[in-house]
Formats: structure tokens, C-alpha cells, sequence
């Protein structure tokens, strides 16, 4: 079994698609998504979403991923309907639950030895905006983090951050073992 994190999908977002350069072909984008994944995820394999599935309403996306091989565990984005940060999130996670085994704010690893927390914000920085969300974070105490949210493409965004999100990876999933590597300073 392998263990692979990912983050960002926006299904069905029509500015996302574009950035990535689908243009506001939605379709196209969210298939090479589900390409991408099918090409890399294995039935037994683990995969962690640390969120932004979809914008709004997350049938559609959930639809797409339930059919998806992998065992699959959500840390929800600030997009995702079933976040504690939106009034009514406890609408929504039933919905969630039909594809995910477990949806939660955080989780934590043990990767290379060291402590590794798992959450869709890093420990401060953004996407070029002061850092929102501020009690949504987990505090930096040192111990490493991998998380999504800023769609960047850099992969390490800082000394003990590593960017999971599908823009730093080839809109595919990365393993863990890839991320312990980076954690050890190597080169993937």
C-alpha cells in the first residue's frame, strides 16, 4: 500500500482551470485531474485530500472521486461546504462521508521518525494576502507540516513545510515516501 497527499482539485472551478491552462474548459481540467489520479493511485492505496475539493456545492466533485481507486481521507479547505468554518458545515458532512472514511481538521503522521501534521493552511503563509484563516491554523511549534492552499508550485515553503497541493506536483497526487525524501533533503 501506498500513501499519497494531495490538495487544490477545484473541481468544476472555471478560474482554477484556467490558471491551469484549461481555459474555461471545467470538463477538461477536471478529467486530467481524475487521469492524473486514476494513472497513480492504486485500489489499496491511501489517499489523503487536505482540501479544496470543489467551490460550492461538492456533488459534482464527490461523484468524480467516488469512482476513484484509493481509500480516501478529507482534511476539509476552506472551499469545502463541510469545514467548521462555514456556518451550516454540519449540513455537509454526511455528504462527505460517502466517499471519505474520515474527514477531520487535521491529522498528524509519523514520516522519517519526526511528528508530521497534515492540514489544508500552512502555518502562515498565503497566496500573496496576509495570511487568512488565522484560527483555522495550526501553530507553528516546529514540527513539520504538509498542507495545500496556496497553489503554488513550490514544493518545500519553508525549512519544515512541504506544499502538497496538485499545482506543485503535475496536477497528480505525491507519495509520502517522496516527502519523507524531501524531508531528508533529497532530491525526488
Amino acid at each position: 500500500m501506498t500513501v499519497w497527499l494531495t490538495s487544490d482539485q477545484h473541481f468544476g472551478h472555471r478560474l482554477v482551470s484556467g490558471l491551469r491552462g484549461f481555459g474555461e474548459d471545467t470538463a477538461a481540467h477536471d478529467q486530467a485531474l481524475c487521469d492524473n489520479w486514476a494513472d497513480t493511485v492504486r485500489a489499496g492505496d491511501q489517499v489523503w485530500v487536505l482540501g479544496d475539493l470543489a467551490m460550492g456545492k461538492p456533488d459534482a466533485a464527490l461523484g468524480m472521486l467516488g469512482k476513484l481507486p484509493g481509500v480516501k481521507h478529507l482534511i476539509p479547505g476552506n472551499h469545502d461546504t463541510c469545514h467548521p468554518m462555514h456556518r451550516e458545515s454540519f449540513k455537509h458532512q454526511r455528504t462527505y462521508m460517502g466517499v471519505f472514511e474520515s474527514v477531520q481538521m487535521a491529522a498528524r503522521r509519523k514520516v522519517n521518525g519526526q511528528v508530521v501534521l497534515l492540514s489544508h493552511l500552512p502555518y502562515t503563509t498565503d497566496r500573496g494576502f496576509e495570511a487568512r484563516y488565522p484560527q483555522w491554523r495550526l501553530p507553528d511549534l516546529g514540527e513539520w507540516l504538509f498542507h495545500g492552499h496556496t497553489h503554488s508550485k513550490e514544493q518545500v515553503t519553508s525549512g519544515h513545510e512541504l506544499h502538497v497541493g496538485v499545482d506543485a506536483w503535475d496536477l497528480k497526487p505525491v507519495s509520502l515516501e517522496t516527502l519523507a525524501k524531501l524531508m531528508r533533503g533529497e532530491t525526488w
